[in-house]
Protein backbone atom coordinates (compact mmCIF):
# COMPACT_ATOMS: atom_id res chain seq x y z
CA UNK A 1 0.00 0.00 0.00
CA UNK A 2 1.22 3.49 -0.72
CA UNK A 3 -0.04 6.27 1.02
CA UNK A 4 0.09 10.16 0.69
CA UNK A 5 -0.43 12.17 4.13
CA UNK A 6 -1.50 15.61 3.69
CA UNK A 7 -1.36 18.28 6.27
CA UNK A 8 -1.60 21.64 7.36
CA UNK A 9 2.04 22.77 8.79
CA UNK A 10 4.65 20.61 10.28
CA UNK A 11 5.64 22.68 12.57
CA UNK A 12 6.37 22.12 16.40
CA UNK A 13 2.86 20.96 17.53
CA UNK A 14 1.09 17.43 18.42
CA UNK A 15 -0.79 16.49 15.98
CA UNK A 16 2.48 17.66 13.59
CA UNK A 17 4.73 15.08 16.28
CA UNK A 18 1.74 12.27 16.26
CA UNK A 19 2.18 12.45 12.77
CA UNK A 20 5.86 11.85 12.65
CA UNK A 21 5.61 8.74 15.45
CA UNK A 22 3.18 7.40 13.43
CA UNK A 23 4.52 7.04 9.96
CA UNK A 24 8.22 5.51 12.09
CA UNK A 25 5.14 2.59 13.12
CA UNK A 26 3.63 1.67 10.14
CA UNK A 27 3.58 -0.55 8.10
CA UNK A 28 3.39 1.39 4.48
CA UNK A 29 4.90 3.16 1.89
CA UNK A 30 3.99 6.95 3.08
CA UNK A 31 4.77 10.93 1.59
CA UNK A 32 3.77 13.68 3.13
CA UNK A 33 2.65 17.12 1.80
CA UNK A 34 2.43 20.04 4.06
CA UNK A 35 0.04 22.69 3.08
CA UNK A 36 2.36 25.50 4.90
CA UNK A 37 4.93 25.65 7.12
CA UNK A 38 7.72 22.97 6.61
CA UNK A 39 8.99 23.47 10.20
CA UNK A 40 10.96 21.27 12.31
CA UNK A 41 8.99 18.38 11.99
CA UNK A 42 9.27 18.02 8.49
CA UNK A 43 12.94 18.16 8.93
CA UNK A 44 12.43 15.49 11.04
CA UNK A 45 10.36 13.49 8.88
CA UNK A 46 12.74 13.85 5.88
CA UNK A 47 15.51 12.43 8.34
CA UNK A 48 13.60 9.61 8.71
CA UNK A 49 13.51 8.84 4.79
CA UNK A 50 10.27 10.25 4.44
CA UNK A 51 9.52 12.19 1.05
CA UNK A 52 7.97 15.70 2.15
CA UNK A 53 6.62 18.53 -0.17
CA UNK A 54 5.98 21.50 0.62
CA UNK A 55 2.89 23.19 -1.10
CA UNK A 56 3.34 26.78 -0.55
CA UNK A 57 -0.39 27.56 0.26
CA UNK A 58 -0.72 31.07 0.51
CA UNK A 59 -3.54 31.51 2.69
CA UNK A 60 -7.05 29.76 3.40
CA UNK A 61 -8.38 31.00 0.30
CA UNK A 62 -5.48 30.51 -2.03
CA UNK A 63 -7.30 28.37 -4.58
CA UNK A 64 -4.74 27.54 -6.22
CA UNK A 65 -3.24 25.19 -4.19
CA UNK A 66 -5.90 22.84 -4.98
CA UNK A 67 -5.05 21.83 -8.69
CA UNK A 68 -1.35 21.57 -7.83
CA UNK A 69 -2.31 19.20 -5.24
CA UNK A 70 -4.22 17.10 -7.41
CA UNK A 71 -1.69 16.50 -9.83
CA UNK A 72 0.64 15.42 -7.28
CA UNK A 73 -1.92 12.87 -5.80
CA UNK A 74 -2.47 11.89 -9.35
CA UNK A 75 1.15 11.66 -10.35
CA UNK A 76 1.83 9.83 -6.97
CA UNK A 77 -0.35 6.57 -7.77
CA UNK A 78 -1.52 6.53 -4.20
CA UNK A 79 -3.74 4.05 -2.80
CA UNK A 80 -4.91 5.97 -0.40
CA UNK A 81 -5.20 9.80 1.37
CA UNK A 82 -5.23 10.86 4.79
CA UNK A 83 -5.71 14.00 5.31
CA UNK A 84 -4.54 16.00 9.38
CA UNK A 85 -6.10 19.22 10.86
CA UNK A 86 -8.71 21.20 9.34
CA UNK A 87 -7.05 23.49 6.50
CA UNK A 88 -5.76 19.88 4.86
CA UNK A 89 -8.72 17.69 5.42
CA UNK A 90 -11.18 20.28 3.73
CA UNK A 91 -8.74 20.44 0.16
CA UNK A 92 -6.71 16.87 0.62
CA UNK A 93 -10.22 15.17 0.09
CA UNK A 94 -11.41 17.12 -2.48
CA UNK A 95 -7.80 17.12 -4.14
CA UNK A 96 -7.69 13.69 -3.87
CA UNK A 97 -11.38 12.61 -5.24
CA UNK A 98 -10.27 14.66 -8.09
CA UNK A 99 -7.23 12.77 -8.51
CA UNK A 100 -9.42 9.69 -8.51
CA UNK A 101 -8.42 7.93 -5.24
CA UNK A 102 -11.29 7.14 -3.47
CA UNK A 103 -9.54 6.06 -0.70
CA UNK A 104 -9.93 8.56 1.82
CA UNK A 105 -9.03 8.98 5.42
CA UNK A 106 -9.45 11.79 7.62
CA UNK A 107 -7.98 12.32 10.96
CA UNK A 108 -9.85 14.73 13.49
CA UNK A 109 -6.92 15.68 15.81
CA UNK A 110 -8.53 18.56 18.02
CA UNK A 111 -12.48 19.05 17.61
CA UNK A 112 -13.50 20.60 21.02
CA UNK A 113 -17.06 22.14 21.97
CA UNK A 114 -16.46 25.83 20.81
CA UNK A 115 -13.39 25.62 18.93
CA UNK A 116 -11.23 23.91 16.60
CA UNK A 117 -7.63 24.67 15.89
CA UNK A 118 -8.17 28.10 17.73
CA UNK A 119 -10.96 28.86 14.78
CA UNK A 120 -14.41 29.26 16.70
CA UNK A 121 -17.07 26.53 15.40
CA UNK A 122 -19.27 29.04 13.44
CA UNK A 123 -21.59 27.76 11.02
CA UNK A 124 -19.43 28.09 8.00
CA UNK A 125 -16.83 26.36 9.55
CA UNK A 126 -19.29 23.43 10.47
CA UNK A 127 -20.89 23.38 6.73
CA UNK A 128 -17.47 23.27 4.85
CA UNK A 129 -16.32 20.53 7.22
CA UNK A 130 -19.24 18.59 7.22
CA UNK A 131 -19.40 18.86 2.86
CA UNK A 132 -15.62 17.51 2.94
CA UNK A 133 -16.24 14.92 5.13
CA UNK A 134 -18.83 13.35 2.62
CA UNK A 135 -15.99 12.77 -0.09
CA UNK A 136 -14.19 10.73 2.22
CA UNK A 137 -14.31 6.95 3.69
CA UNK A 138 -14.09 7.40 6.87
CA UNK A 139 -13.16 10.13 9.79
CA UNK A 140 -10.65 9.33 12.70
CA UNK A 141 -11.69 10.45 16.12
CA UNK A 142 -8.69 10.53 18.57
CA UNK A 143 -11.08 9.49 21.18
CA UNK A 144 -14.58 8.90 22.05
CA UNK A 145 -14.92 12.10 23.47
CA UNK A 146 -14.02 13.40 20.14
CA UNK A 147 -16.58 10.96 18.15
CA UNK A 148 -19.47 11.87 20.08
CA UNK A 149 -18.70 15.69 19.44
CA UNK A 150 -17.98 14.75 15.77
CA UNK A 151 -21.29 12.58 15.64
CA UNK A 152 -23.33 15.49 17.64
CA UNK A 153 -21.73 18.13 14.43
CA UNK A 154 -23.65 15.47 11.79
CA UNK A 155 -21.16 12.63 10.70
CA UNK A 156 -22.92 9.90 10.53
CA UNK A 157 -22.08 7.66 12.93
CA UNK A 158 -20.73 4.37 11.01
CA UNK A 159 -18.18 7.15 9.18
CA UNK A 160 -16.17 7.67 12.42
CA UNK A 161 -13.30 5.28 13.91
CA UNK A 162 -11.64 6.09 16.80
CA UNK A 163 -7.99 5.75 16.75
CA UNK A 164 -6.67 7.22 19.98
CA UNK A 165 -3.19 9.20 19.64
CA UNK A 166 0.05 6.88 20.63
CA UNK A 167 3.21 7.25 22.27
CA UNK A 168 6.68 5.64 22.09
CA UNK A 169 6.78 4.17 26.04
CA UNK A 170 10.26 3.54 25.65
CA UNK A 171 11.37 7.57 24.78
CA UNK A 172 9.60 8.52 28.22
CA UNK A 173 10.69 5.84 30.48
CA UNK A 174 12.02 7.46 33.41
CA UNK A 175 15.86 8.15 33.69
CA UNK A 176 16.91 8.96 37.30
CA UNK A 177 20.23 9.76 35.18
CA UNK A 178 18.60 11.98 32.34
CA UNK A 179 16.69 13.45 35.22
CA UNK A 180 19.62 15.04 37.20
CA UNK A 181 21.68 15.77 34.01
CA UNK A 182 18.28 18.32 32.88
CA UNK A 183 17.68 19.82 36.18
CA UNK A 184 21.61 21.01 36.11
CA UNK A 185 21.72 22.48 32.74
CA UNK A 186 18.32 23.70 33.42
CA UNK A 187 19.44 25.54 36.85
CA UNK A 188 16.83 24.79 38.69
CA UNK A 189 18.03 24.39 42.28
CA UNK A 190 18.45 20.29 43.40
CA UNK A 191 15.50 21.14 45.89
CA UNK A 192 12.87 22.30 43.75
CA UNK A 193 9.61 20.74 43.33
CA UNK A 194 9.11 21.44 39.72
CA UNK A 195 5.58 21.72 38.18
CA UNK A 196 5.55 21.06 34.32
CA UNK A 197 3.34 22.44 31.43
CA UNK A 198 3.59 21.23 27.98
CA UNK A 199 1.92 22.52 25.12
CA UNK A 200 1.44 25.60 22.86
CA UNK A 201 1.57 28.58 24.56
CA UNK A 202 -2.00 29.83 23.77
CA UNK A 203 -4.87 31.78 25.26
CA UNK A 204 -6.62 28.49 25.09
CA UNK A 205 -4.13 26.43 27.14
CA UNK A 206 -4.58 28.71 30.10
CA UNK A 207 -0.89 28.51 31.54
CA UNK A 208 -1.14 31.57 33.32
CA UNK A 209 -3.37 29.86 35.69
CA UNK A 210 -0.13 27.73 36.20
CA UNK A 211 1.88 31.11 37.07
CA UNK A 212 -0.69 32.83 39.17
CA UNK A 213 -1.06 29.21 41.02
CA UNK A 214 2.88 29.32 41.41
CA UNK A 215 2.80 32.64 43.35
CA UNK A 216 0.15 31.28 45.89
CA UNK A 217 3.15 28.46 46.66
CA UNK A 218 6.50 28.89 48.89
CA UNK A 219 9.87 29.14 46.82
CA UNK A 220 10.89 25.50 46.62
CA UNK A 221 7.93 25.34 43.95
CA UNK A 222 9.25 26.03 40.37
CA UNK A 223 7.19 26.06 36.87
CA UNK A 224 8.54 24.40 34.09
CA UNK A 225 6.65 25.57 30.36
CA UNK A 226 7.47 23.92 27.23
CA UNK A 227 6.63 24.92 23.99
CA UNK A 228 6.26 28.13 21.87
CA UNK A 229 3.63 30.45 21.03
CA UNK A 230 1.76 33.74 20.51
CA UNK A 231 1.76 34.29 24.63
CA UNK A 232 4.88 33.77 25.29
CA UNK A 233 5.50 37.50 26.34
CA UNK A 234 2.13 37.68 27.71
CA UNK A 235 3.14 34.69 30.20
CA UNK A 236 6.34 36.30 30.96
CA UNK A 237 5.09 39.20 32.08
CA UNK A 238 2.42 37.65 33.81
CA UNK A 239 5.04 36.04 35.54
CA UNK A 240 6.58 39.44 36.04
CA UNK A 241 3.63 40.96 37.72
CA UNK A 242 2.86 38.29 39.96
CA UNK A 243 6.78 38.35 41.35
CA UNK A 244 7.52 34.43 40.14
CA UNK A 245 9.84 35.58 37.32
CA UNK A 246 12.72 33.74 38.80
CA UNK A 247 11.06 30.23 39.31
CA UNK A 248 9.02 30.27 35.36
CA UNK A 249 11.11 28.69 32.90
CA UNK A 250 10.45 28.87 29.57
CA UNK A 251 11.90 26.19 27.20
CA UNK A 252 10.78 26.83 23.67
CA UNK A 253 9.34 24.36 21.57
CA UNK A 254 10.79 20.72 21.75
CA UNK A 255 10.48 18.20 19.85
CA UNK A 256 9.12 14.68 20.96
CA UNK A 257 12.20 13.19 18.87
CA UNK A 258 15.66 14.49 18.05
CA UNK A 259 16.23 16.12 15.39
CA UNK A 260 19.28 17.91 16.18
CA UNK A 261 17.90 20.72 18.22
CA UNK A 262 19.58 22.18 20.72
CA UNK A 263 18.85 21.48 24.29
CA UNK A 264 16.62 18.39 25.39
CA UNK A 265 13.97 16.65 24.07
CA UNK A 266 10.57 16.21 25.59
CA UNK A 267 11.17 12.98 27.40
CA UNK A 268 14.25 14.67 28.91
CA UNK A 269 11.90 17.61 30.26
CA UNK A 270 9.69 15.16 31.33
CA UNK A 271 12.39 13.64 33.64
CA UNK A 272 12.98 16.52 35.31
CA UNK A 273 9.87 17.62 36.47
CA UNK A 274 8.05 15.95 39.30
CA UNK A 275 4.04 17.02 38.22
CA UNK A 276 2.51 17.45 35.40
CA UNK A 277 -0.36 20.02 35.34
CA UNK A 278 -2.73 20.89 31.96
CA UNK A 279 -5.14 23.92 33.02
CA UNK A 280 -6.70 23.87 29.42
CA UNK A 281 -10.39 23.30 29.85
CA UNK A 282 -10.89 22.02 25.91
CA UNK A 283 -9.15 19.05 25.11
CA UNK A 284 -9.74 16.77 22.55
CA UNK A 285 -7.34 14.43 23.95
CA UNK A 286 -4.49 15.14 25.97
CA UNK A 287 -1.44 13.89 24.83
CA UNK A 288 0.87 16.40 26.89
CA UNK A 289 -0.97 14.06 30.09
CA UNK A 290 -0.24 10.94 28.42
CA UNK A 291 3.17 11.33 27.90
CA UNK A 292 3.54 12.58 31.80
CA UNK A 293 2.05 9.12 32.41
CA UNK A 294 4.39 7.33 30.55
CA UNK A 295 7.17 8.92 32.29
CA UNK A 296 5.31 8.29 36.11
CA UNK A 297 4.37 11.74 36.82
CA UNK A 298 1.39 12.19 37.99
CA UNK A 299 -1.11 14.44 36.48
CA UNK A 300 -3.70 17.07 37.17
CA UNK A 301 -5.87 18.62 34.57
CA UNK A 302 -8.61 20.14 33.81
CA UNK A 303 -9.86 18.47 30.64
CA UNK A 304 -8.39 15.52 29.43
CA UNK A 305 -10.46 12.86 27.68
CA UNK A 306 -7.79 10.45 27.25
CA UNK A 307 -7.56 9.75 30.80
CA UNK A 308 -11.44 10.67 31.55
CA UNK A 309 -12.33 7.80 29.08
CA UNK A 310 -10.97 5.03 30.96
CA UNK A 311 -11.21 3.64 34.50
CA UNK A 312 -9.85 5.63 37.10
CA UNK A 313 -7.88 2.74 38.10
CA UNK A 314 -6.01 2.78 34.97
CA UNK A 315 -4.47 6.28 35.94
CA UNK A 316 -4.59 6.38 39.84
CA UNK A 317 -2.14 9.42 39.89
CA UNK A 318 -4.08 11.82 37.79
CA UNK A 319 -6.67 13.73 39.19
CA UNK A 320 -9.17 16.36 37.53
CA UNK A 321 -9.27 20.18 38.64
CA UNK A 322 -12.17 22.17 38.77
CA UNK A 323 -11.64 25.94 39.42
CA UNK A 324 -8.47 28.34 38.84
CA UNK A 325 -5.11 29.27 40.01
CA UNK A 326 -6.32 28.26 43.70
CA UNK A 327 -7.85 25.45 42.94
CA UNK A 328 -4.91 24.37 41.51
CA UNK A 329 -2.11 25.10 43.96
CA UNK A 330 -4.03 23.69 46.68
CA UNK A 331 -3.95 20.31 44.44
CA UNK A 332 -0.17 20.68 43.78
CA UNK A 333 0.49 21.10 47.46
CA UNK A 334 -1.35 18.29 48.09
CA UNK A 335 0.84 15.86 45.92
CA UNK A 336 3.83 16.70 47.03
CA UNK A 337 2.93 16.49 50.35
CA UNK A 338 2.92 12.76 49.67
CA UNK A 339 6.41 12.67 48.97
CA UNK A 340 7.30 10.89 45.79
CA UNK A 341 6.25 7.75 44.18
CA UNK A 342 8.08 5.60 42.02
CA UNK A 343 8.43 6.90 38.61
CA UNK A 344 6.39 3.82 36.41
CA UNK A 345 4.21 4.09 33.75
CA UNK A 346 0.62 2.99 34.64
CA UNK A 347 -2.05 1.12 33.02
CA UNK A 348 -3.31 4.35 31.19
CA UNK A 349 -0.11 4.63 29.05
CA UNK A 350 0.37 1.27 28.02
CA UNK A 351 -3.41 1.48 26.78
CA UNK A 352 -1.88 4.37 24.34
CA UNK A 353 0.53 2.76 22.97
CA UNK A 354 1.85 3.88 19.27
CA UNK A 355 2.26 0.41 18.37
CA UNK A 356 -1.33 -0.43 19.23
CA UNK A 357 -2.22 3.11 17.48
CA UNK A 358 -1.11 2.18 14.40
CA UNK A 359 -2.65 -1.47 14.19
CA UNK A 360 -5.53 0.16 14.65
CA UNK A 361 -5.09 2.69 11.68
CA UNK A 362 -3.93 0.36 9.70
CA UNK A 363 -7.68 -2.05 9.94
CA UNK A 364 -9.05 1.30 9.00
CA UNK A 365 -7.05 1.46 5.91
CA UNK A 366 -7.65 -1.47 5.35
CA UNK A 367 -11.46 -0.97 5.35
CA UNK A 368 -11.33 1.86 3.38
CA UNK A 369 -9.20 0.49 0.25
CA UNK A 370 -11.47 -2.50 0.15
CA UNK A 371 -14.67 -0.28 0.28
CA UNK A 372 -16.43 -0.40 -3.67
CA UNK A 373 -19.50 1.71 -2.87
CA UNK A 374 -20.21 4.97 -5.12
CA UNK A 375 -19.34 8.31 -3.34
CA UNK A 376 -20.81 11.54 -4.47
CA UNK A 377 -19.22 13.47 -6.96
CA UNK A 378 -17.43 17.07 -5.64
CA UNK A 379 -19.82 19.78 -6.40
CA UNK A 380 -16.68 22.45 -6.53
CA UNK A 381 -13.59 23.73 -4.08
CA UNK A 382 -13.95 24.90 -0.92
CA UNK A 383 -13.73 29.05 -0.38
CA UNK A 384 -12.59 29.21 3.37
Amino acid sequence: MKALHVITGLGVGGAEQQLRLLLRNLPVDCDVVTLTNPGAVADGLVADGIRVVHLGMAGNRDLAALPRLVRLIRSGGYDLVHTHLYRACVYGRLAARLAGVRAIVATEHSLGDSQMEGRRLTRGVRGLYLASERLGRATVAVSPTVADRLERWGVPAPRIEVVPNGIDLSRFRFDPVQRLRTRQRLGLPETAYVVGGIGRLAAGKRFDVLIQALAQLPSDYWLLLVGGGPQESVLRRTAHEAGVADRVLFTGERPYLPDGSPGPDLPSLASAMDLLASPSPEEAFGLAAVEALAAGLPVLYASCPAIEDLPPQAASAARRVQGGPEAFAHAIAAFKSQGPAPRTAPDAAHHYSITRSAAQLMDVYAAAVAARSASPSPQGAPSS
